[in-house]
């Protein structure tokens, strides 16, 4: 029977439970990470748990456990469950409170860790690429949200997948308000055009992907490329040689049309698959931690 942990204790799957008044539930007032392990050692851990934390502060709501705690209860929960390779959800909820949207009515802080198996696309789309679409629901501007606020409440991405999912595909690349290319319902996303690789930045309104940073700094560099973080059209992204998308779940994996449009000559290009492998060989060999 699967364990999760809850409030600093591991309970049986069927008594992990929240209130009907945790705000968490009624106003997706809270954050979240998704993590991976594999071969029993927790890819980016450290980073993960640093983006959670950032999460917890932008929203003011103040964890009920430290860093060293929840990195300690999330490798218990793994051990608990018996896995190597697995998805882990940390959240974060405000807590118990009242039917208010006052969010200091909430005494404690909610914290819950899940460890499950997860396999968000096909194998064999790694192989042969995938195809997108354009949604036409835009991304939250930075105004109203801040991007790097990893919130409980993920509607605005949730409609742009329903489109997805209207149109048979699985992802769907996500435009800002000024019509530049942002990310997908649940990846970043990495552009290559004559050997050159490009990201959008953060001012576009996209998540800081923990995922997309270690392609950034790690991966790419390590096949002889780097990446240039950039603002552009979605006519750059329909022009490219190759398009990759990047997410804990999604790991790396190529995109080879959007729409109707096929990008390249319609297959996973040299650049992503230098880029998987290098990712797949370092996860299995090291599997970084920090």
């Amino acid at each position: 029977m699967s364990r999760i942990w809850m409030d600093g204790k591991l309970v049986p799957r069927s008594e992990a439970v929240v209130s009907v008044y945790d705000h968490g539930l009624l106003y997706g007032d809270g954050c979240f990470e998704g993590i991976r392990a594999y071969g029993g050692r927790i890819l980016k851990l450290k980073s993960h748990i640093a983006r959670m934390y950032e999460s917890a502060s932008l929203i003011r709501l103040n964890p009920a456990f430290d860093v060293d705690e929840i990195e300690d209860a999330i490798r218990q929960t793994l051990a608990a469950n018996d896995l190597e390779d697995a998805y882990i959800r940390l959240i974060f909820t405000r807590g118990v409170g009242t039917l208010g949207l006052h969010p200091f009515r909430c005494p404690t802080p909610g914290t819950i860790i899940i460890a499950d198996t997860i396999q968000l696309y096909p194998e064999e789309l790694y192989e042969q690429g995938m195809k997108v679409i354009v949604a036409d629901r835009p991304r939250i501007p930075i105004p109203c949200l801040d991007p790097r606020i990893k919130s409980l409440n993920y509607l605005n991405n949730i409609l742009a997948k329903i489109e997805a999912i209207d149109a048979g595909v699985f992802e769907a690349i996500m435009l800002n308000l000024e019509g530049e290319v942002a990310e997908c319902t649940g990846d970043n996303i990495f552009v290559i055009k004559d050997g050159r690789i490009r990201t959008p930045s953060t001012s576009t309104g996209i998540l800081h992907g923990v995922t997309r940073r270690f392609v950034m700094r790690e991966i790419a560099p390590a096949c002889g490329h780097e990446v240039e973080e950039a603002v552009f059209p979605l006519e750059d992204l329909l022009d490219a040689d190759e398009v990759f998308l990047t997410g804990t779940a999604a790991e790396v994996i190529g995109v080879t049309a959007v729409g109707d449009h096929r990008i390249g000559d319609g297959k996973v290009g040299p650049v992503t698959k230098a880029c998987v492998a290098e990712f797949r060989r370092r996860i299995a060999e090291e599997c970084p931690e920090d």
